[in-house]
């Protein structure tokens, strides 16, 4: 039997590019079963973002290491949520949230992505950027744009930040989304999503 890649070597680039928590290197997973953002990747979309983290509330849909949520802290982001389905994928967050020492600015939420995201839009808690990079081609993409159209978790003005497959087209958005971006990493696709209440 074909032994496993040693996805372990190469993810353990996953660190901290700049901010409060510059060079920090992240607890990454040992397995296929999380997939961090690439570093590359990462620093071009927080490039795009820019000042705009300053002060903003984020919400980081399928948290697995923390790496987008714990990036948005460091550089300025004042209150970050995440939510993972797995035990494990929070357990990593955790871990990795108290490296940063970031416990008083970070919350960890269990559960399926659109359904806490809607449980906190129906509570009236609102964020200026939500990070959605889930497993690909599982439908979380479709089901969190569509979430947005009828129940929106973003303030106005606010962005929906979404890594997929180049294989994985994105869905038609709803009314009051736009897409302003979009940028091509190989075979990964970031899109900048802005919600515009109508």
């Amino acid at each position: 039997m074909p032994s496993q890649p040693n996805y372990h070597t190469e993810a353990q680039s996953r660190r901290i590019i700049t901010g409060k928590a510059r060079g920090l290197q992240l607890t990454v997973p040992k397995t296929y079963d999380v997939r961090p953002t690439a570093d590359r990747v990462k620093e071009s979309v927080f490039n795009i973002i820019g000042s705009k983290i300053i002060g903003a509330e984020v919400l980081d849909l399928f948290a697995g290491t923390g790496n987008l949520g714990l990036e948005s802290w460091s550089r300025g982001a004042v209150a970050v949520t995440f939510i993972d389905a797995s035990k494990e994928s929070l357990r990593l967050v955790r871990s990795n949230i108290a490296k940063c020492r970031a416990e008083s600015d970070c919350r960890v939420l269990q559960g399926s992505a659109p359904a806490v995201a809607e449980r906190l839009a129906a509570a009236g808690e609102l964020f200026d950027f939500a990070f959605c990079d889930p497993p690909y081609n599982k439908g979380w993409i479709e089901q969190i744009i569509a979430l947005l159209g009828r129940k929106s978790f973003l303030r106005p003005g606010g962005y929906l930040v979404v890594e997929r497959s180049a294989h994985n087209a994105l869905p038609e958005l709803p009314a009051g989304c736009e897409l302003v971006r979009s940028s091509r990493y190989g075979e990964t696709i970031v899109d900048f999503i802005c919600y515009n209440m109508l």
